[in-house]
């Protein structure tokens, strides 16, 4: 058997998150059907992030096992005439036996988007929070600036989520602005769930505090969900990338 990496990049507003659920269309059934047509044969894909419903991907990841003797570029030609328009695979590879797209991540990395303007905008609007209060970015890079290191974000995990260890270790944060767009950017080796769309509506909720980075450090150290503030719409988040 054959072990396939797959790269994969979707918008997410059509779905309900990345992993099959009995409630509605996923991007792993999608893709996982277009597999049964091109394989005939049932395959399970694992990916290596479970992306909320309405959240997007520039760089999911996901493997699968296959007896196929169709090549690499074969296999991603294939895929992307299967799929809907909205999810594309953009490579394919054959790895090792043990590569395994959850398990053998070494990071993962989330970018949330914000339209820093006060009208929407007619193609971004499903990509894109508009926010159109001033943003301080100066001000949130410093809070990011405070993630970085092992912590416990029990502050920042959603109510009820079944993880039981609720450490992670931020190995970079930043937010920086290109026009009328802002961006917080963080790369973790492990993400609790709703973690980055907290930490996002908790820093624009911040931004005007006399000592936001204190104030967050408080947040943090409660290790209780109700002392952060709400979170952002799913619409802004996207996994960006992957590290093995």
């Amino acid at each position: 058997m054959r072990n396939i990496k797959l790269t994969i990049e979707y918008d997410g507003t059509n779905y309900h998150g990345w992993q099959i659920q009995p409630n509605g269309i996923t991007v792993q059934e999608v893709i996982q059907n277009a597999l049964a047509k091109l394989t005939k044969t049932k395959t399970q894909i694992i990916g290596a992030g479970r992306t909320d419903t309405g959240v997007h991907a520039a760089g999911q990841v996901a493997n699968f096992l296959t007896d196929s003797e169709l090549s690499s570029d074969s296999i991603r030609k294939a895929l992307n005439s299967l799929v809907p328009n909205d999810v594309a695979i953009t490579e394919v590879q054959d790895v090792p036996q043990d590569f395994h797209a959850r398990f053998s991540a070494l990071s993962r990395t989330y970018r949330y988007t914000i339209l820093n303007r006060e009208f929407p905008s007619a193609f971004l609007g499903n990509t894109a929070y508009l926010f159109p209060r001033p943003i301080q970015t100066d001000r949130i890079d410093d809070v990011c600036g405070a993630l970085i290191g092992k912590k416990d974000f029990s502050s920042f995990q959603r109510t009820g989520s079944e993880r039981i260890n609720p450490v992670c270790t931020v190995l970079e944060a930043s937010c920086w602005r290109d026009a009328d767009l802002v961006y917080i950017q963080i790369e973790a080796d492990a993400f609790l769930r709703g973690m980055v769309r907290a930490l996002v509506g908790t820093v624009l909720k911040l931004q005007k505090a006399p000592d936001q980075v204190g104030q967050f450090q408080k947040i943090l150290d409660a290790r209780d969900r109700s002392a952060a503030g709400p979170s952002a719409p799913a619409h802004g988040l996207s996994l960006i990338t992957v590290k093995y």
